[in-house]
């Protein structure tokens, strides 16, 4: 249940409280004094799509904040607090919500939910569960065929929603088999072109047997032997330094030398400086052994060798402007492998994947008929259930119907289905989308909402202006209704009858003021005397009329009795 919205700079209104509470909550106003506007309000706080031109002129944001009253432990409360909000507790296992949301005049908007900030996507999840919002596009869309054949699945409660669970698993299984079954035979020519080039290019990567990092190496010992004698040069002299095999003077010599001079002295600082060189001495000698293996190296690699470096390299060099990579020609390999094994298995696919359809579809075929069961049962009860409401709402001649029939496939079933409604007596059954007037509309789209808040309950209906195109008798038999439908549930509806106002236990008037250059819209409750007068007003255009006053007295008279 809401208990309380507040609006900022939202449209015309200014700023504005709406105490709602339990019951029947009725809004009217002047045209464009910003009735609507609590629509919009309340669509904002339930995920809705923000407009910047929501914004009121002058503006920088509009803000909307709401209070709702839910159970503790009721799917709500989950989802508040998966989104990381909290409720706050009032007793009774009971707990407010607090929702916000704001929206700049360049479009950005932010929502809150349970004091935690969360996307907008959040505020849509907890729509399904808190409240039904009709409007006049709600009366259009009830004349498409999806709007209807939803209607009747709400109506037939578990049953129907089971069906329609089994039916959809059915389907999606189906579908996919159906799907790869095509595809692979669309596709056959082109799947067996794939198999010859991956195979090619396999075999190509096998012949050539790239081993990981082999271009890398390659490179660097082509790069020395195409350097050898510049590399012999320099080696040979570098052994020479170390370790002369001329006599001559080298850094093994002094080394030894100096190591003998300074253990023959007196000193035993000098002579720990002697083991140090012998370290030196040491390390050269090995230096000078390494250095002769890689001049033997060097000998025994000729330009036969680097040939045969330069020809492996383009082998390779191949494969890399092929892939991109050595890497990337060696993991195909093992990717390519697999597809390939797939792509050759394609026949007894398509074998295996006829039979796996004839069994998906023997399955389709009975979940199909369940629910085109489950939907035939609940169409007889659905169209006497609203057929009795639309004779409480001063069309005591009309009856509907609601017709099941086979149709095309598709997630949703395998039914068509259509509302049919003869308005009166004598009438022929037509469909509910060329056969109802405005008027008619709006009360059968109240009925089936009232035959299914009996099976499928909502905390909270809002009706934006559901009495368009009625008046009279028929728009008392609807203010009734909403008031009895208030007593299972919260109800709120923007009206500007006031046969509907009269039978709300709660009453805001959205009021329109202007100073000649900026126009301002604010919300207050109306009781006693000012309530009248707002009655007078919807009634005759004159909030101070005698007999406007008068006939609004009996109207909220009628209405005290009746709620």
């Amino acid at each position: 249940m809401i208990e309380e919205m507040r609006l900022r700079d939202l449209g015309v209104i200014a700023e504005a409280v709406l105490p709602m509470g339990p019951g029947f909550t009725a809004i009217t106003g002047e045209t464009g004094a910003g009735k609507t506007m609590v629509v919009t309000g309340l669509g904002l706080l339930l995920g809705q799509r923000a407009d910047s031109g929501a914004v009121r002129s002058g503006a920088e944001q509009a803000a909307v904040e709401g209070v709702w009253i839910v159970s503790d432990d009721g799917p709500v409360a989950a989802r508040v607090r998966e989104a990381g909000g909290e409720l706050e507790p009032i007793g009774d296992g009971r707990g407010e919500l607090y929702v916000a949301r704001t929206l700049t005049s360049e479009g950005r908007s932010r929502a809150s939910v349970g004091g935690r900030a969360a996307p907008a996507g959040v505020l849509a999840d907890l729509a399904t569960e808190l409240v039904v919002v009709h409007g006049q596009s709600d009366q259009l869309r009830l004349r498409s065929a999806g709007a209807q054949r939803d209607a009747l699945d709400r109506f037939g409660g578990a049953p129907i929603r089971d069906a329609v669970t089994a039916y959809r698993i059915a389907y999606d299984a189906w579908r996919a088999i159906d799907d790869e079954l095509t595809m692979l035979t669309e596709e056959r020519d082109a799947r067996a072109a794939e198999a010859a080039r991956l195979r090619a290019t396999i075999a190509e990567i096998e012949d050539a047997a790239p081993q990981p990092g082999e271009d890398e190496a390659l490179a660097s010992r082509a790069e020395r032997l195409a350097n050898a004698e510049e590399l012999r040069v320099a080696a040979s002299a570098a052994r020479e330094a170390l370790s002369s095999e001329e006599g001559t003077p080298d850094v093994s010599g002094l080394l030894g030398e100096s190591r003998r001079l300074l253990e023959r002295a007196v000193d035993p600082a000098l002579r720990a400086l002697a083991d140090q060189i012998a370290e030196l001495g040491y390390r050269a000698a090995d230096i000078a052994i390494e250095l002769s293996g890689y001049l033997a190296d060097l000998d025994e690699s000729g330009p036969h060798e680097l040939a045969a470096v330069e020809d492996r390299r383009a082998e390779l060099g191949v494969l890399v402007r092929a892939h991109g990579s050595l890497d990337a020609a060696i993991a195909l390999l093992e990717s390519g492998s697999a597809r390939l094994a797939e792509l050759d298995d394609d026949g007894d696919r398509v074998e295996r994947l006829a039979g796996e359809r004839v069994a998906a579809a023997s399955t389709l075929d009975e979940a199909a008929a369940i629910l085109t069961a489950a939907r035939t049962e609940a169409a007889g009860r659905l169209a006497a259930s609203v057929t009795a409401e639309l004779h409480a709402l001063a069309m005591p001649d009309a009856r509907l119907h609601v017709a099941v029939t086979p149709g095309a496939a598709s997630a949703h079933g395998r039914d068509d289905v259509a509302i049919l409604l003869a308005p009166h007596s004598g009438a022929d059954l037509r469909p509910v989308a060329k056969g109802a007037s405005g008027g008619e509309l709006s009360r059968v789209m109240l009925a089936i909402e009232v035959v299914i808040a009996a099976t499928d309950p909502v905390p909270t209906f809002v009706f934006d202006e559901v009495d368009a195109g009625i008046g009279g008798a028929a728009a008392i038999e609807v203010g009734r209704r909403l008031a009895r439908l208030a007593e299972a549930s919260q109800v709120i509806a923007v009206t500007h009858l006031a046969q509907v106002a009269a039978f709300a236990t709660n009453h805001l008037t959205v009021h329109k003021q202007s100073d000649g250059s900026v126009t301002a819209s604010s919300v207050r409750r109306l009781e006693g005397p000012d309530r009248e007068a707002e009655m007078a007003r919807l009634l005759s255009g004159l909030a101070d009329s005698d007999a406007a006053l008068t006939h609004a007295r009996e109207l909220l008279s009628l209405g005290s009795v009746t709620g």
